[in-house]
């Protein structure tokens, strides 16, 4: 009996909410072992930010406004990534969101949002912020997955919002059944 760790079966498909999971050895800075939120999908692609790279500098050092707000910046992809992202569990106080899933949103006007976190009404684990984001065409997405990068997950607004460097390690762990093989291989097959 033939057994293959590395053949994904994903038995369900891409789409706003979900996230995808690299697996263990795909290359490169950005999506190695990375933990993907889909915020958009659609006939024209895909748009989505990593959750599991943080930043090593906390966001005040980005914008100097949030002196008080202490929260960190991730790595949400290799696309623009001078500019800043976010997403937030805030709905309707911020003006031009988009829902992504029940209580969670993408973007909206930034500069209410900054008046909101200067006059106190929003707290650090309400919103996530992320420099640049990871973006794919039309099919591009779904090519992958059937090459065997990724692995298409259901996932929850708490553990979004919480998620840190540990979150591809724990998504893996959550999927379960056969790619919790995963969690065991050396990031560098050489390292065995």
């Amino acid at each position: 009996m033939q057994f293959d760790f590395f053949k994904i079966e994903s038995k369900i498909a891409p789409k706003q909410g979900r996230i995808i999971i690299s697996e263990p050895f795909l290359p490169g800075n950005y999506f190695n072992r990375s933990a993907v939120l889909l915020v958009e999908h659609s006939g024209e692609g895909a748009v989505g930010f990593i959750l599991n790279k943080p930043v090593e500098f906390p966001v005040h050092e980005f914008m100097n406004e949030f002196t008080n707000f202490d929260t960190q910046v991730f790595i949400g992809g290799p696309v623009s990534t001078n500019m800043i992202y976010f997403i937030h569990t805030l709905g309707g106080l911020v003006p031009g969101s988009v829902k992504v899933m029940d209580g969670l949103y993408w973007g909206g006007d930034f500069d209410h949002l900054k008046m909101l976190i200067t006059s106190g009404v929003v707290n650090p684990d309400q919103v996530r912020f992320f420099l640049g984001y990871s973006g794919w065409s039309d099919g591009q997405l779904e090519a992958e997955i059937k090459e065997n990068s990724w692995l298409v997950a259901e996932t929850n607004v708490k553990s979004i919002m919480s998620s840190d460097q540990n979150f591809w390690l724990e998504s893996v762990k959550q999927v379960g059944g056969r790619y919790t093989m995963w969690q065991n291989f050396p990031e560098d097959p050489n390292w065995n």
